[in-house]
């Protein structure tokens, strides 16, 4: 099967625009929960903000920026990390017809005196004071920047109180006139494959892709009769990030923000906040994963939860292949044990994320099969799907109830997908963007009669899109073999010591991997294994990192294993620029930052390890 498609469920919008629910929510259920923020003096504790206050509080900001010349078709940057008034902000500029371009806060001078220049944007909105320092050494050639503000100097009282004497009815009738073919956002691609082009996403888009996912996958947002709420911590930046705050507002979900994606802070926050859904990406739940396993092992229970997993993973199994029709399910033995081991082991996983969630949505990347299956079988079960920026997030989702674990699922209802002769994943549907912003170029080059050209490699398993890599990302050898890393780097994570993995091996006589460890993970196990002989558990921390290596090469032909592998002393970061806020690989920024460890890895003939 080369071709896949899923007949639309909803109606696309035929007028107004993305602010609209805020407004007849707050008129026709104004108490109805809105969002919810954490008590400053008490960070477990969360005060709800109701349909009637949100819509006044977006609908004051609207008016200031009226006060202050934002027009329809005007354009302003957002640099912020997850924050509440980062959504009001931009339902705010919805209201007016204006265009939202959210920015990543990690974006240094240069990235942010390009990405202002080519979206255009006359006012600029920042979280806090090292931002506006940035943005004031990038302003430099941008006299077509107005306005720059920022939310820790007090702007959105600044701008309620400037839009004190405009009459709410401007706004409103500002709101009449967007229609749902007019741009919403232009949101930049992360770059991981080259300079970041910006997509045109209109309020239909992204109307169509909420829409969708609330009337096919509503069933797993929460118990019935149960408001669902979810925790954003992706920020606006990433497309992902941006259509989970409109799917809360457009779904009626109770919104909460987290600032930072560190598991450190994510996992207390998630704790509180108890959500019924989370949404993340991998490295969200390879990191959750990793603690949990840290946790078990500090309180000696490594052995039981080792077991308990195993006992997760084949009843996961089991239960695929019964629901998929291909078998029995779980036998009576192997339900007892999963029984014990949920009142042992996975229920204390399960308080980690405040209790309730028992389903989640993964995007970004691809999650492992082995991964989702351990936590299905945890009770967590965790639904794949993929998507671009350019897609305006999802255009495909495992079925609620159906997950095929290790593939994406199927295509969203109103949505096609096609592979085409080299491999390419080819899409069309409602959600496909209008093209990059000032750039018919390259808009020509991935948009063919509606059919985006993603770039990225795949296949279809019983209708099931399976990615395989990224076009970009093959690695031909010296002797002319064609390897795609992801499945590699796949296995290589998935082994409680590594953290990171990049495959390297273009024009390279062999495959050779660069991979980091996780800090806690190696202290613990360094500490179990050799207390007080370094020297001895860093040659077993090697035969350790090879077993793993091992455990990949098993996947692949021996023209495509790792032959070499190089243990870097830091994680990639986001920060350093070598990981997107997603937690993406930027490979080339690798590849040069790792330049001299990588020649070292070909400085002699035979396999080795080096750390450092």
């Amino acid at each position: 099967m080369r071709d896949a498609h899923a007949p639309r469920q909803v109606a696309r919008i035929r007028t107004g625009g993305l602010a609209d629910p805020v407004y007849t929510t707050a008129a026709h259920e104004p108490d109805l929960p809105r969002a919810a923020v954490r008590d400053p003096h008490d960070p477990g504790t969360w005060h709800q903000i109701t349909a009637a206050e949100f819509g006044d509080r977006v609908l004051a900001l609207a008016r200031g920026f009226l006060a202050e010349d934002i027009r329809p078709g005007d354009r302003v940057a957002v640099m912020s990390r997850t924050r509440l008034e980062v959504t009001l902000l931009a339902f705010a500029l919805w209201s007016l017809g204006a265009e939202l371009v959210p920015l990543y806060p990690t974006s240094s001078p240069g990235q942010l005196r390009g990405l202002l220049s080519a979206s255009g944007a006359c006012a600029a909105v920042v979280e806090h004071e090292d931002h506006a320092m940035t943005l004031a050494s990038a302003s430099d050639g941008l006299p077509g920047l107005r306005h720059v503000w920022q939310l820790d100097d007090g702007c959105v009282t600044a701008l309620t109180a400037a839009g004190a004497a405009v009459p709410a009815q401007d706004v409103h009738r500002h709101r009449a006139a967007v229609t749902p073919d007019a741009p919403a956002a232009v949101v930049f691609t992360s770059g991981t494959t080259g300079t970041p082009r910006g997509c045109v996403l209109t309020h239909a888009n992204l109307a169509a892709e909420c829409d969708t996912l609330v009337a096919g996958w509503g069933t797993l947002m929460a118990p019935p009769g149960e408001q669902p709420s979810v925790l954003t911590f992706l920020p606006t930046g990433h497309v992902y990030g941006l259509m989970v705050v409109v799917l809360c507002v457009r779904g009626g979900i109770l919104l909460g923000h987290q600032p930072d994606l560190a598991p450190a802070q994510l996992l207390p926050a998630l704790a509180s906040f108890r959500p019924t859904l989370v949404l993340g990406v991998p490295y969200v739940f390879e990191k959750f994963y990793a603690r949990a396993r840290h946790t078990a092992v500090a309180a000696g229970r490594g052995g039981l939860f080792d077991r308990a997993m195993d006992v997760a993973h084949r009843h996961a199994e089991a239960t695929e292949a019964q629901t998929l029709g291909t078998g029995p399910g779980p036998g009576p033995g192997l339900r007892a044990r999963h029984a014990l081991y949920d009142r042992l082991v996975y229920r204390r996983m399960r308080d980690v994320l405040g209790g309730r969630a028992r389903n989640a949505v993964s995007g970004g990347s691809t999650l492992s099969r082995e991964l989702g299956l351990r936590l299905a079988g945890a009770g967590l079960t965790v639904y794949d799907g993929y998507g671009l920026t350019e897609t305006t997030a999802a255009v495909t989702g495992q079925l609620p109830g159906r997950p095929r674990f290790g593939t994406v699922g199927r295509p969203l209802p109103g949505t096609s997908l096609r592979i085409a002769y080299d491999g390419e994943v080819w899409v069309h549907g409602d959600t496909v963007f209008s093209g990059y912003l000032d750039d018919p170029a390259g808009t020509a080059e991935v948009l063919h009669d509606g059919w985006l050209a993603t770039g990225d490699l795949g296949h279809l398993d019983d209708g099931h899109l399976v990615i395989t890599g990224r076009k970009k990302d093959v690695i031909i050898t010296s002797g002319g073999k064609s390897v795609s890393p992801l499945a590699l780097e796949e296995r290589l994570r998935a082994h409680p010591l590594i953290s990171q993995a990049l495959v390297v091996g273009d024009d390279r006589p062999y495959i050779a991997a660069l991979v980091t460890l996780d800090p806690e993970a190696v202290e613990q196990w360094t500490g179990f294994r050799r207390p007080g002989h370094g020297g001895l558990a860093e040659e077993e921390l090697h035969r350790e990192v090879w077993r793993a290596v091992a455990a990949a090469n098993a996947l692949v032909s021996r023209a495509e294993s790792v032959r070499a592998v190089r243990i870097l002393p830091h994680e990639f970061t986001v920060a350093a620029g070598l990981v997107t806020p997603s937690m993406k690989p930027r490979r080339k920024a690798i590849v040069r930052h790792y330049a001299q460890e990588i020649d070292d890895l070909y400085a002699r003939p035979e396999v080795h390890t080096r750390r450092g």
